[in-house]
């Protein structure tokens, strides 16, 4: 059963070329597919393909010029401000940079705790403490780290409190906008086992954007891969890798080490 469902979305920027004239950039172009209930989609491609662009506009956090987009039944594009908000219980995403999403002036305990204030009011303080205790210990953080500032932690460990505050709702889907492209390769591979296994526990959905195509092999189910603003080519992880069909895809695959890439042209 289809989560979310995207049919040809548009996305355009408009940009000063002089005093007087615009030029519009097509940031994302005629875009279109679907998320199951508990699959993990990989969107792929180079820097400026407009994958981040793609995510925000589901999310709702720039305007779409055109286009449908559909989750959980409900036409996003037409709900209002306070709808969208609500919707966000449902919809959480995971940011780029661990650090700077996070508020600098509040301990960890507090960042994890408001979206349960937000969404979850009758909850008490008390219940909302032992939530929080249990999203950070559900992504391999000590209970201390509550009473600490960002700044105090590690990248990886803000990126566990991300996606512990990301978490504590319970969405069907979590966006990941390059979620470990700023880490430590032994990182990388912690948050990756980690983003499995709550995906599996929970039947989560997960839309796991990412220019690594190592990254995507390990993690995804189904791959999307962006040229351009354009989607040239969707296909299950292992047929992508095997059996490339766009001249694209061809080379990002040509871009990873030899042992990927020679498996991927058998």
């Amino acid at each position: 059963m289809a989560l979310l469902k995207v049919r040809h979305l548009n996305v355009k920027y408009g940009q000063k070329a002089g005093w007087r004239s615009k030029s519009v950039i097509h940031a994302v172009r005629d875009v279109s597919f679907e998320v199951s209930v508990g699959e993990i989609v990989g969107v792929v491609g180079e820097s400026g393909s407009g994958k981040s662009t793609l995510a925000r506009s589901i999310m709702q956090l720039i305007d779409v010029h055109s286009g449908q987009i559909d989750f959980l039944n409900q036409p996003v594009l037409e709900l209002g401000r306070q709808q969208i908000r609500q919707l966000r219980r449902c919809l959480q995403m995971v940011f780029q940079d661990p650090v700077s999403s996070l508020d600098p002036r509040m301990r960890i305990g507090r960042i994890v705790e408001q979206p349960l204030q937000q969404f979850y009011p009758q909850l008490t303080a008390r219940q909302r403490n032992q939530k929080v205790l249990d999203a950070l210990r559900q992504v391999a953080l000590v209970d201390n780290v509550m009473q600490r500032y960002p700044h105090q932690l590690s990248g990886g460990q803000c990126q566990r409190v991300s996606i512990a505050r990301a978490m504590i709702t319970c969405p069907d889907l979590v966006i990941c906008d390059e979620a470990v492209s700023a880490l430590d390769v032994s990182v990388q591979a912690q948050i990756l086992n980690l983003l499995r296994s709550l995906t599996t526990a929970s039947k989560m959905s997960m839309l796991f954007i990412s220019h690594d195509m190592r990254v995507i092999r390990q993690l995804c189910d189904r791959v999307l891969v962006m040229y351009q603003g354009r989607l040239v080519e969707s296909a299950d992880c292992d047929d992508l890798f095997e059996r490339p069909k766009h001249a694209y895809t061809r080379k990002l695959l040509a871009s990873v080490p030899e042992v990927i890439a020679v498996k991927a042209y058998r």
